[in-house]
């Protein structure tokens, strides 16, 4: 609502000017510092006066009286130097939101665009741990907001099934634990393998390193054998992938998190996805072929873009294309010597199809056994499966990977450039954040060894390392401790309503905290600080819809209950002397339209936790002010009651856009 008459008052100033002036400029609205000075002000006189040479003041005069009246405004000054303050018509903004109570939030004009956001994109090799967390609920959440605004959007899931971890977890079945791909597939088949993965993954690094020869021959030849996708060590590649993405499947749907596709890899070169793209890069001469240096053999990227000291990066005048060490290390390998293809090689083809400008499209099966009941499809080399759907050629991509993949995703847009489409690599969004880490205290519950350093800022966790909180053992966790907390208060809880508030409770508490920090924020997780029902987290936010359920249920017997509140006793209340915490709730609660759409601009899920979080505290400073069920003024009780049901609708909604659900009790 609040973004809506923003938009009006925008749109109507834009055309006032160009009208009365003749001139086309873009209008800026500010939110000023306080709400005796309106709801929303606009500098854009300051940057007219620069044009006609005039006082700006002057000019803010002029239009505040030549201004029509602007639906849901009830009127424009001008202060200071030349500022035009906006201030909304509150009668008509609360009959509006009170009108529409219990639809979702109108975020202004719908955008009819065509989205791909890929996250969770976890490598098939062990178990997910907490990093992997918050790139699902980046993603899932910001998969949310979207579909909000009436984007479609098509979730997908890039699954790394040729890629080196599964290749080292093969060569440990193999060469260390001595497997047969029948022994391996008896492995997979009991509970436990991703964990059992997880072991095996950092022994095998440990293997690693003790004999690096070994390692890149070993890596050599077994990535070479998935890539054919024949044989036995193609086969046990295939076991160990899919049965751990279902466990990943799995382990995300408890954090209600889904997919409409996974992309698997494999196709990408089984369907000569890469083959087609690898023809258009040595067409177009995006990539070289490097005959000397330490790139001998393979098919490079040059890459155009110098490093400054300050972490600044700018176009470099000449291209880089020679044989010199500094050459090297700024051309992206592409096709190792061995003929194998690199990650970042096929992401390209896997980009431009994304954008429908490969000429070629994948197959597609239904995934056995899908959690929650879902559909979800997957790439595959076999006929396609009957329905199934087409899920290339959009307008916007979002990849959610993070921050250390910048250079590589960096890549994968120039190569979309060089192929002659700037505007697909313009909407190729690298949607990166920042890694999880654990707190000390997190860390010593985990029962890990830290040393000094790490005991006074944050532990890294690391998958080679075998260090980290694997994601199932986390919620597990978070939910244990969520129904023990729950019992203090709610002893006599049927268990089916325990189990279902407590995973309310857990889930809420872990998104809202992995999602209340700005991606480019290291997060040290704890479970103490999750979990905590006062400040900034979930539980908070989700308290606060139960107080006001529990308002509801005794305010419908109450004498007030239902009245509708005229119009005088609604601009005595909304503009009187005492208005002003009543109408910062109730602007509050119609600006969630605002909020969205911040998020999406700048890519910030936060700013949507930061408003769930600010409208249940502004909420209970107003419930600790008003006495509401008591209020012995009818008109006025009913407006508190009303007020009350609207922030309910207003909380609900959105902390279901963060993926958290509201429990009846606590």
């Amino acid at each position: 609502m609040y973004l809506t008459i923003r938009n009006r008052l925008r749109d109507a100033l834009g055309a006032l000017i160009q009208q009365k002036y003749g001139v086309e400029i873009a209008v800026a609205l500010e939110k000023p510092p306080k709400l005796e000075l309106g709801e929303a002000a606009s500098p854009v006189c300051f940057e007219l006066a620069k044009r006609l040479k005039k006082a700006p003041r002057a000019i803010a005069q002029e239009i505040a009286g030549a201004l029509p009246k602007i639906e849901g405004i009830a009127k424009v000054e001008v202060a200071g130097g030349g500022y035009l303050n906006a201030f909304f018509d509150r009668a008509a903004f609360w009959m509006s939101l009170a009108g529409n109570k219990g639809e979702a939030s109108k975020t202004g004009p719908m955008v009819r665009e065509k989205v791909i956001v890929e996250h969770t994109s976890i490598n098939p090799n062990k178990a997910a741990h907490i990093g992997h967390l918050r790139n699902a609920v980046l993603g899932d959440t910001m998969v949310r907001l979207l579909r909000q605004t009436g984007r479609e959007v098509i979730v997908q899931n890039y699954i790394d099934n040729t890629g080196v971890q599964v290749a080292d977890v093969v060569i440990a079945f193999q060469n260390m634990e001595k497997k047969s791909v029948a022994e391996v597939r008896q492995l997979a088949a009991q509970p436990g393998f991703d964990y059992l993965c997880w072991d095996l993954y950092a022994k095998v690094t440990q293997f690693f390193e003790q004999d690096k020869a070994r390692a890149g021959r070993l890596r050599g030849e077994t990535l070479k054998a998935i890539e054919a996708g024949a044989g036995e060590t193609a086969e046990m590649a295939t076991v160990i992938a899919d049965t751990i993405v279902g466990y990943h499947l799995r382990t995300m749907a408890r954090l209600d998190i889904y997919y409409e596709l996974l992309a698997r890899e494999s196709e990408i070169l089984h369907l000569h996805f890469w083959d087609a793209a690898f023809e258009k890069l040595k067409a177009s001469g995006a990539i070289e072929y490097a005959t000397s240096g330490k790139n001998a053999g393979c098919w490079v990227m040059p890459w155009r873009k110098e490093v400054k000291e300050v972490g600044e990066v700018q176009d470099s005048s000449a291209a880089v294309g020679g044989d010199t060490a500094e050459d090297d290390e700024q051309a992206k390998i592409i096709v190792r010597s061995n003929g194998t293809v690199t990650y970042v090689g096929k992401d390209i083809a896997y980009q431009l199809w994304k954008f429908g400008l490969l000429g070629k499209d994948f197959h597609y099966t239904k995934w056995p056994d899908a959690p929650g009941g879902k559909t979800v499809w997957a790439t595959t080399a076999a006929t396609n499966e009957a329905g199934a759907p087409h899920f290339g050629g959009v307008d916007v991509v979002y990849n959610v990977i993070d921050t250390r993949q910048a250079y590589l995703q960096d890549v994968v847009a120039e190569g979309v450039r060089a192929l002659g489409y700037p505007k697909e690599a313009d909407h190729s969004i690298h949607f990166d954040y920042e890694i999880v880490a654990l707190t000390p205290r997190c860390a010593a519950e985990m029962g890990y060894a830290i040393s000094g350093e790490e005991s006074k800022s944050h532990v890294e966790v690391s998958g080679r390392k075998g260090l980290g909180v694997k994601a199932d053992d986390l919620i597990t966790r978070m939910l244990e401790a969520a129904k023990a907390r729950v019992l203090q208060k709610q002893m006599g809880m049927a268990a089916e309503e325990l189990d279902r508030t407590a995973n309310a409770l857990a889930v809420g508490a872990l998104r809202f905290f992995l999602l209340k920090y700005t991606r480019n924020t290291i997060i040290a997780f704890d479970f103490e600080d999750a979990l905590k029902a006062e400040g900034e987290t979930g539980p908070y936010c989700q308290y606060a819809v139960v107080r006001i359920r529990g308002i509801r249920r005794k305010g419908t017997e109450s004498p007030g209950a239902g009245r509708d509140v005229n119009v005088d006793s609604l601009n005595a209340f909304l503009q009187g002397p005492d208005s002003a915490d009543i109408w910062e709730l109730l602007l509050l609660t119609g600006s969630l339209d605002s909020a969205v759409d911040a998020g999406i601009g700048a890519q910030e899920p936060a700013f949507v936790t930061k408003y769930a979080f600010q409208l249940a505290q502004v909420f209970n400073n107003f419930y600790h002010k008003h006495h509401i069920l008591s209020e012995e003024d009818e008109q006025k009780r009913g407006l508190l009651l009303g007020l009350t049901e609207l922030v309910e609708g207003r909380l609900v909604e959105t902390l279901g856009l963060l993926g958290i659900d509201t429990p009846e009790k606590m």
